[in-house]
């Protein structure tokens, strides 16, 4: 019989974890037995403590710990507490993320680069610290937190779903590179989700129901439903996975 806590005595680290999906993961992980890092740029602290203060209600081991993916120190001092305090890292979830919504045209290199810097090099060198402590321990668990725009294209995203794409390619080499250290690098590549980023979207005219007449499953993506997907690909039954990127998408992917 299988254990409700197949991660008890592992340590996870999430990035962009103080609400929205990155809360939802880290919750979901604590729900099956991980001590969670809650992390979030040094000016959100606080909402990283409540975060942690809402885990530790249910009786989850949790921290919250300053991140900022664009500077690589940042990114290595990070993994370092998270090692001090659980004496290694085995779980990372590479969440954080930013998108700039414009057309082609008009995008900025500055644009460009805010979201390069934190969707696909944040994301690597937030892998690379990881696998450095996850390598010498001979396992550990990567999942890269895409999109459905990595997959397919899509208007006013030229940065974001290049980031993406990205992402996705750089999980397949990963997960070829670190097979030999019983790491498994995955991806999941999310539709539409409600969550405090996506309402500005949402709730322009017109805008939900072209998105769902554009989805077969006829409604957007749960926050819980993805959360529950990166668990699943957290647990030891999923070992044999790697290199891969699931689509959490209602079908939109698939037409």
């Amino acid at each position: 019989m299988l254990s409700d806590k197949p991660l008890a005595g592992r340590a996870a680290l999430v990035s962009g974890s103080s609400g929205g999906l990155g809360f939802a993961t880290a919750t979901a992980l604590a729900d099956l037995g991980a001590a969670v890092a809650i992390t979030e740029v040094p000016d959100q602290r606080e909402l990283a403590e409540e975060a942690v203060r809402r885990l530790h209600g249910s009786g989850a081991d949790a921290i919250a710990l300053d991140l900022d993916v664009r500077d690589v120190g940042s990114v290595e001092a990070c993994v370092a507490e998270c090692c001090t305090r659980w004496s290694g890292l085995d779980i990372l979830v590479n969440n954080a993320g930013v998108n700039i919504r414009k057309p082609a045209l008009d995008i900025t290199p500055s644009d460009w680069d805010a979201v390069l810097s934190v969707n696909l090099r944040g994301a690597f060198f937030l892998a690379q610290a990881a696998a450095h402590v996850m390598a010498p321990r001979g396992s550990g668990k990567i999942i890269n937190v895409a999109s459905m725009f990595g997959l397919v294209g899509g208007t006013d995203r030229a940065a974001y779903a290049t980031s993406k794409a990205g992402l996705i390619g750089l999980t397949r080499c990963l997960g070829l590179e670190w097979a030999r250290f019983g790491i498994q690098v995955n991806a999941v590549a999310p539709s539409f989700v409600e969550t405090p980023l996506t309402a500005a979207l949402l709730t322009q005219p017109g805008a939900r129901a072209e998105i769902l007449s554009r989805t077969p499953a006829g409604r957007l993506a749960e926050v819980g439903e993805i959360a529950r997907t990166i668990a699943f690909l957290a647990t030891p039954g999923t070992d044999i996975i790697t290199g891969t990127t699931l689509a959490v998408d209602g079908g939109w992917t698939a037409q």
